[in-house]
């Protein structure tokens, strides 16, 4: 099959997040890293940040990559638009972020005036008449109340009911998750240096502990305690309803029995979370840091907590002896080990939405790739030119490194 229609934003995207991928299993390590960085080096160009004090270092990767190229592909390959690539460093330096200045979304909003076209002997009219017509019924709704637009759903207009942030993550939760803690330590002063059993003791038993604890302040005058830390308390409704996709930030996410039906896929997610890492069962001095957990929603679960509502999604989350990070900084994941089955349950505000590309090079594994970091403002609104800020996240921070290409099979 063949690529064909593409735009020059699709080859953008292509060669920014697919081409790495797609040329892993069809060509020689040399040629194969030769090519990676340059889509590495368009990642980093592309960001909407930029280190400044990196860009010579990067000017530097991107003459060296041409001069990789120049190894594998003939000379006809390299005509003044490829040479025009070192130039892009400098421009980065002289004028910002590349995403300021790029014309995406301006091809994209001609699109728009182009269908505005009836009649093809007056082009420029058809647009002005109806560019005009929507200006002032845009600014007619601005002043009129309770009413709903024509042809975008509400619920993907508005966004979901405002979900608040989860117990364990609310500012009014966190004093008593501290006093909790005190408390665990008073009762068993034999294990106050056990960090993991502390933490365990306090996962399985605090949101009892919390609900006697509001019960009694709420019995006393004057008590601090709000509406949302009493619903909390007491707990959601045990009828939960299921979903099966999710609309929240802007972000669709479907469960994995609704994607197994489709060609598309919206159930993968991504956990940056703080966590007790042991270096064995045995290991009592556990150590407190930064990790990821990938996984795949399996069901969607809506809490309601009578004047609120919590999304949460239950996921099969990878084990982390099926998870590796190659030398080019690709994430891989076998979906088939899934672990940490004692705590599949997140916040469905807590994660974020990624994708998992089969890898044609190992059997059995997939490539992780994230999807564009958009606002929701930007979503949602009005704004064609909205997209300016599309940014694929980039695979790594460096380069591969080139020292032993030459000795590369």
């Amino acid at each position: 099959s063949r690529l064909l229609g593409l735009k020059s934003h699709d080859c953008h995207t292509l060669m920014q997040q697919l081409l790495p991928v797609a040329i892993r299993s069809v060509l020689e390590k040399p040629a194969r890293y030769a090519i990676t960085r340059l889509c590495f080096f368009f990642n980093a160009i592309c960001a909407k940040t930029v280190d400044v004090s990196k860009l010579d270092k990067l000017e530097e990767d991107v003459v060296v990559t041409l001069c990789l190229l120049e190894k594998y592909f003939p000379p006809s390959f390299f005509d003044i638009m490829v040479h025009l690539v070192v130039h892009l460093v400098r421009e980065v330096r002289l004028c910002g972020p590349v995403y300021f200045r790029w014309m995406y979304p301006f091809e994209r909003y001609m699109k728009v005036l182009k269908g505005y076209v009836q009649n093809r002997t007056r082009p420029e009219g058809c647009i002005a008449e109806r560019y005009i017509a929507e200006e002032a019924v845009e600014f007619c709704t601005q002043h009129l109340s309770d009413v709903s637009t024509v042809g975008v759903p509400s619920s993907q207009k508005m966004g979901v009911s405002k979900p608040l942030s989860g117990c364990t993550n609310t500012e009014e939760v966190l004093p008593y998750i501290e006093q909790h803690m005190i408390h665990i330590k008073a009762a068993y002063p034999k294990f106050r240096k056990r960090t993991k059993w502390l933490q365990d003791k306090h996962n399985s038993t605090f949101i009892q502990w919390l609900r006697f604890k509001v019960q009694s302040e709420l019995e006393e005058d004057n008590n601090g305690v709000s509406e949302n830390l009493r619903w909390l308390a007491a707990g959601p409704n045990m009828a939960v309803p299921l979903y099966r996709n999710y609309l929240i930030k802007g972000i669709k996410f479907n469960i994995k029995a609704q994607d197994d039906v489709r060609t598309t896929q919206n159930s993968g997610v991504y956990l940056l979370a703080q966590t007790m890492q042991v270096a064995s069962a045995k290991d009592k001095n556990p150590i407190l840091s930064n990790m990821g957990f990938y996984g795949v929603i399996q069901e969607i679960w809506d809490l309601d907590y009578q004047k609120f509502t919590i999304p949460v999604f239950r996921c099969d989350w990878i084990d982390s002896s099926g998870l590796v990070v190659d030398e080019l900084g690709f994430t891989l994941v076998d979906l088939s080990k899934i672990g940490h089955r004692n705590d599949q349950f997140v916040l469905a505000s807590q994660v974020k939405q990624i994708f998992f590309v089969d890898d044609p090079m190992h059997r059995g594994w997939s490539v992780v790739l994230s999807m564009p970091n958009r606002e929701y403002n930007d979503v949602i609104g009005d704004e064609v030119l909205g997209d300016v800020i599309i940014e694929c996240e980039p695979f790594t921070r460096g380069m591969p490194n080139v020292d032993t290409f030459d000795e590369l099979v």
